[in-house]
């Protein structure tokens, strides 16, 4: 599939209804996720066992099946959203598994993990735990960050290493009180992340 393709079939993705501040609720662009997602697949990531961490409205998830992955399982500990991410893999045709469960409790392997885990602007720090279990589940990870990360994540993450990595804009419309603009370019990072064991 052509990542044209899929940023329109994404497009009919619903994102989040009441998004919530301190959980970083914001929609990630389908063609933010259809970069990630094709970067995975062509570098043949996306078969067997692939799994969304904080995976909020299915975006990733549902992007995953579509490119031809085996087993898709989504998790996040906002039942709500859940129910929103359901909705969206049965009017897109997949057969995508959610599961509501905190980043802490996920357990399980899959040959691939993708997420995009909230960037740390609520609370410092964020993205750590999801770094963290990432590497715990699965042997490759592709995960998007705040432009000029590397260098953390590269100290953070070792001995597992970043492979490759693509800069990207990444636009937020404006969601809550606090968002001055109505539209906001960020630029991020979207990072290939091998694990490495040390020994």
């Amino acid at each position: 599939m052509k990542k044209r393709h899929l940023d329109i079939l994404l497009e009919k993705v619903e994102g989040f209804r009441s998004p919530k501040p301190d959980k970083e609720q914001y929609a990630t662009p389908a063609t933010v996720a259809s970069e990630l997602l094709h970067f995975a697949f062509m570098r043949g990531d996306l078969t067997g066992t692939v799994y969304d961490l904080g995976c909020g409205s299915g975006i990733f998830a549902i992007g995953a099946k579509l490119l031809g992955a085996e087993k898709v399982i989504g998790f996040d500990d906002d039942r709500g959203v859940l129910e929103i991410a359901r909705a969206n893999a049965e009017k897109l045709g997949v057969d995508v598994e959610f599961v509501c469960s905190r980043i802490e409790t996920v357990c399980g392997k899959a040959d691939t993990v993708v997420m995009n885990p909230p960037f740390g602007a609520q609370k410092k720090g964020s993205d750590r735990p999801f770094l963290r279990k990432a590497l715990e589940l699965s042997s490759v990870v592709y995960s998007i960050h705040n432009a000029n990360s590397a260098e953390f994540i590269k100290k953070f993450i070792s001995p597992s290493v970043i492979t490759e990595y693509k800069s990207i804009d990444f636009p937020i419309k404006r969601t809550f009180g606090f968002h001055t603009k109505e539209r906001q370019v960020i630029k991020v990072e979207i990072y290939r992340i091998e694990k490495r064991i040390e020994g």
